[in-house]
């Protein structure tokens, strides 16, 4: 999925610590496009071309259950801060004589901050190497961003880019848009929801 995730944890007493994590995925193709499609009810958003990247900082903290500082079971609340750059394409249609179709790119980002718990295992299994196995976590929060395509378009391009932005049925996001002579606006507002699961790193401990 393009991840690249770094994580600094600092012991605070025997059973608890703080960490904070840094993630980056560079912008490129959609990943799990299928499920996408599955969500998205609609056939004008062009998936097989749709460009995500993101980045995300998550505080946290850190309860270990049962083997001390740092070693064995944690649950784990957290925050998550995230932030998605996009890139949409939304298939419009030009003319009718002769029938040209395009695609209007919306280009913009979309921020969220979430609340969740996790739990995960660690362990040391060499003298300054740790490892650290993210068991399974969720979070949950609101999310607002705005795309926009900024293209001089027609009367007629305007009318029909407009009726297929209001057809787009993605709940339970809410999206409003604005069309206009020089182009268009996406706005999204929503709740957000992700999941952490099956992810396994390697530490050093200094």
């Amino acid at each position: 999925a393009r991840n690249l995730h770094f994580t600094y944890e600092r012991s605070l007493t025997k059973n608890i610590s703080f960490s904070l994590s840094y993630r980056t995925m560079s912008k490129g193709a959609l990943p799990f496009k299928d499920q996408f499609k599955e969500a998205i009810n609609s056939n004008d958003i062009n998936l097989d071309n749709f460009q995500i990247g993101n980045t995300a900082i998550t505080p946290e903290l850190r309860f270990y259950l049962s083997m001390g500082r740092m070693k064995g079971f944690y649950l784990a609340p957290y925050v998550r801060f995230a932030t998605f750059d996009l890139g949409a394409p939304i298939k419009y249609t030009a003319s009718t004589s002769p029938l040209v179709e395009k695609e209007a790119v919306f280009n913009g980002k979309i921020k969220s901050t979430s609340a969740g718990l996790m739990i995960g295992y660690q362990f040391q299994i060499a003298t300054k190497i740790v490892f650290d196995f993210q068991i399974i976590g969720g979070h949950y929060g609101t999310s607002k961003g705005d795309l926009n395509f900024n293209t001089p378009l027609s009367p007629f391009e305007q009318t029909e880019l407009k009726k297929n932005l209001d057809e787009i049925d993605a709940k339970p996001f809410k999206f409003t848009n604005t069309v206009n002579s020089n182009g268009a606006q996406i706005m999204s507002d929503g709740p957000w929801a992700g999941i952490r699961a099956v992810n396994i790193g390697l530490g050093i401990r200094f």
